[in-house]
């Protein structure tokens, strides 16, 4: 279990008088933001003292006027993966990216490659593989891309650290 810390909101300016600030998240988790949890910034350790998922706004404990707030403004705020485990909930079938990155990729019993990273691109995630390196020596590409969609991704198994995919070497024949 790594403790890299992974980035999940930013805080924008501040709204109104009382130390409100402008909250933009890159998680797909949005209930992992509780009143009371701690979170590391860029600025030091943060804890939230309120928040309006409604509005876009939070407050942290110590920064409740609109002077302390402003000293906010642009922090990154991070989480790692214990506490991403800890504070969200996984539907059945869901997965989070750190847990999916470093899984190989197969078609039937044929390796097509590893997930070196996942990239969002309008509402779709993208696994980036890096081709297995027996098919690149015999002239594919080095990387790819496959949505990660049900056209192509038929089933996800953490434990043996494998994505089962159809139609994905269609996409790196085309690539």
């Amino acid at each position: 279990m790594s403790n890299e810390n992974a980035l999940i909101a930013q805080i924008g300016r501040t709204i109104g008088l009382w130390g409100d600030l402008k909250f933009h998240l890159y998680t797909d988790f949005p209930e992992q933001f509780k009143v009371g949890n701690i979170y590391k910034t860029d600025r030091g350790n943060l804890t939230i003292c309120d928040i309006n998922f409604t509005r876009g706004i939070i407050r942290f404990t110590g920064y409740e006027s609109i002077d302390a707030a402003k000293k906010l403004t642009n922090t990154k705020i991070y989480a790692n993966e214990n506490q991403t485990k800890e504070d969200c909930n996984l539907d059945e079938g869901q997965h989070f990216w750190f847990d999916v990155i470093g899984c190989v990729v197969k078609q039937r019993d044929e390796v097509l490659g590893k997930v070196k990273d996942i990239q969002r691109m309008s509402d779709t995630d993208y696994l980036i593989i890096d081709t297995d390196e027996s098919l690149f020596k015999i002239g594919f590409n080095k990387q790819f891309l496959i949505p990660y969609i049900s056209r192509y991704v038929l089933k996800t198994d953490i434990e043996q650290q494998i994505v089962f995919t159809q139609d994905a070497k269609e996409i790196l024949e085309a690539s």
